[in-house]
């Protein structure tokens, strides 16, 4: 994020009348986005380079991302539920839209109005949705998610090879759109798992029916182009976390976090601040109380670790965090800088997702996914 650029862009888009009524705003950059899906691109070159866009588009609106990077020349999305695949694929009716969660009972016909794409896990979905075929008297597109090690979804090795010894039967009705499997360990460039995976992948390949593959997440991307395949989902990159823990962070930043100041007080021993008189003022200063807390995501685990920046001065988190309040240690800002109806960075050019999650003790999809719905969204670039 180009944090001139922000600061011209937001001077007018902060005054706005809806931003004016909430505590917080988030600001999306497009362009840095964009970037970040056109950087995964060019590193699977030669694979489709789809776009996870899952938990309401890692708390920046699903349908926004997705219409973003569909502008860019992205044609595959990837969500958990329908809910999101219908919101997906009304905004984008000619995007291939699919469905990690697969069928659950009773949705098929759900799936087909919505020209959704499930992801299988298992021969009873697949059946499920040969079935669902039949009965409309035509083939019905799906991935079937093969499970190589995570435990979680995907055909466990017993459903492997019964499908491997008969699939001109369990596939009947399917058109088949890929096979796919996840990767538990990439973001560990150490972990021999990430190649045992890779190994039991094409073990399992040499046996199926010819499909095209996708297996590389956001770090499984950096692993090279054996992990690439056909298609790629990059996810957290796109959001400009660090996919690759070992690297300096090679994607552009996306967020950007503000939190208004409410108020701006004096104090001095022996006053106390916030629930449970935790924080004990040592000595005459300054404190801001910012107007966003816990209920907009804003971790509980980073009282007393926290940190606000203002006038890009550090503004350290003193005391609880609230469900609607933080409050900070403005003693070092300048008075010019400091002004109630002002603005506090908590994500922003000093201090990105990565850094905020080492400190609640996390990490940045979490950060990220808790994004709450009461800040206001502004969205630039595109």
């Amino acid at each position: 994020m180009a944090a001139d650029r922000m600061t011209s862009e937001l001077a007018g888009l902060l005054n706005s009348p809806e931003a004016a009524r909430v505590g917080a705003v988030l600001v999306i950059d497009q362009d840095a986005l964009v970037a970040n899906w056109r950087a995964m691109a060019a590193l699977a070159s030669g694979a489709e380079c789809a776009a996870v866009v899952k938990a309401n588009g890692y708390g920046l609106g699903d349908v926004a991302v997705a219409s973003a990077l569909w502008q860019a020349g992205a044609r595959s999305f990837f969500v958990a539920d329908i809910e999101a695949g219908m919101r997906v694929k009304k905004a984008l009716p000619a995007s291939r839209t699919m469905v990690l969660h697969g069928v659950p009972a009773g949705t098929e016909t759900d799936l087909t109005e919505q020209g959704l794409i499930p992801v299988l896990s298992s021969l009873a979905e697949i059946g499920r949705w040969g079935t669902h075929a039949r009965h409309l008297g035509r083939q019905l597109p799906a991935f079937i998610h093969i499970d190589t090690g995570m435990n979680r979804l995907g055909l466990p090795p017993g459903e492997l090879d019964r499908l491997c010894n008969d699939p001109e039967n369990l596939l009947g009705g399917i058109d088949l759109q890929g096979w796919m499997s996840h990767l538990a360990c990439a973001d560990d460039p150490l972990n021999p798992f990430t190649a045992e995976q890779l190994r039991r992948v094409r073990a399992a390949l040499a046996r199926l029916p010819k499909a095209p593959v996708s297996l590389a997440n956001s770090a499984g991307i950096f692993h090279g182009a054996d992990y690439h395949f056909d298609l790629v989902r990059p996810g957290i990159a796109l959001y400009g976390a660090n996919p690759a823990p070992w690297l300096p962070n090679p994607m552009r930043p996306v967020v950007r976090l503000l939190a208004r100041i409410l108020q701006v007080r004096d104090v001095a021993p022996p006053d106390t601040v916030g629930y449970d008189a935790t924080h004990r003022i040592t000595a005459p200063g300054k404190v801001a109380a910012l107007g966003m807390g816990y209920a907009d995501g804003y971790p509980w685990s980073l009282a007393g670790k926290g940190m606000a920046m203002v006038g890009g001065h550090p503004a350290p988190l003193i005391g609880r965090v609230s469900m609607d309040l933080l409050t900070v240690d403005v003693t070092s800002v300048p008075d010019h800088q400091l002004q109630v109806g002002g603005w506090a960075d908590i994500i922003g050019p000093h201090r990105d997702v990565d850094q905020v999650a080492k400190e609640a003790g996390t990490i940045g999809y979490e950060v990220l996914t808790r994004l709450g719905s009461r800040y206001h969204r502004i969205y630039v670039g595109g």
